[in-house]
């Protein structure tokens, strides 16, 4: 995908770009491709392939939620910042809160956001285990996202319990999501979510397939939950 087909495929979805975004989303790739060199962020470094698989694929989510208000968002697990960043960009007015185990990749985040001038974006070194147990953030954001984090019964006790009751845990999934949510029916219901909608659709350029799973938040997460750090990952509730 290049840059002007980026443009053009999301201004067919309503989202119009101004140069400073365009320059925003060049100078995400410049750093990004810099850093990798040292760190290990992206097995994908080709710029047509990030416009597509990482920037387009992350701001797909706006296709079928609303990001025009000014929400408090927490992206759990978002390695070299998908799917937040590329949403904060084209959505300037969303707050943002990347939560990540792994201490550098947050080194590399906050440079980015420096480099991209982004105001409202903070990065926390932290399992989402523990961080979803911190008062400061349990039951705090409108919405919580993850993209190729986890397994669905795994990553619903990872992001749920961070959801405020009336808020929405959006997960970006590939082409296994319905086996997934047929695993992780119990552990939605037991987090206090109830499944909203599914939407599934094409890449394209690439034509894979793609799964946005929206959960709502409809009662309060239980306080054992979540777990000790590893053990939503070896037991997973289902």
């Amino acid at each position: 995908m290049n840059i002007d087909q980026f443009q053009t495929m999301l201004a067919e979805k309503g989202i119009a770009l101004s140069p400073t975004q365009i320059e925003q989303y060049n100078q995400y790739y410049q750093t990004l491709v810099e850093w990798n060199e040292k760190m290990n962020l992206t097995a994908i470094t080709d710029k047509e392939s990030v416009y597509l698989k990482h920037f387009f694929d992350s701001i797909s989510a706006s296709f079928y939620f609303d990001f025009t208000q000014p929400l408090t968002i927490c992206d759990v697990g978002a390695g070299a910042g998908f799917p937040s960043i590329p949403i904060k960009i084209a959505f300037p007015n969303i707050h943002v809160t990347i939560v990540d185990s792994l201490n550098k990749r947050i080194h590399f985040l906050e440079h980015l956001a420096n480099e991209l001038k982004l105001e409202n974006v903070r990065f926390i070194h932290d399992r989402a285990e523990t961080f979803g147990q911190n008062p400061l953030h349990r039951e705090k954001y409108d919405v919580v996202m993850a993209r190729a984090v986890a397994r669905m019964s795994v990553l619903t006790e990872l992001c749920l319990p961070l959801v405020k009751v009336g808020g929405t845990f959006i997960a970006m999934k590939a082409q296994s999501a319905a086996e997934e949510l047929t695993a992780a029916k119990k552990a939605i219901t037991e987090m206090g979510g109830k499944l909203e909608s599914v939407h599934s659709f094409i890449l394209p350029i690439e034509e894979s397939e793609r799964n946005i799973l929206i959960v709502e938040k409809v009662k309060s997460t239980p306080k054992k939950y979540p777990r000790k750090p590893g053990t939503p990952n070896k037991t997973p509730i289902e």
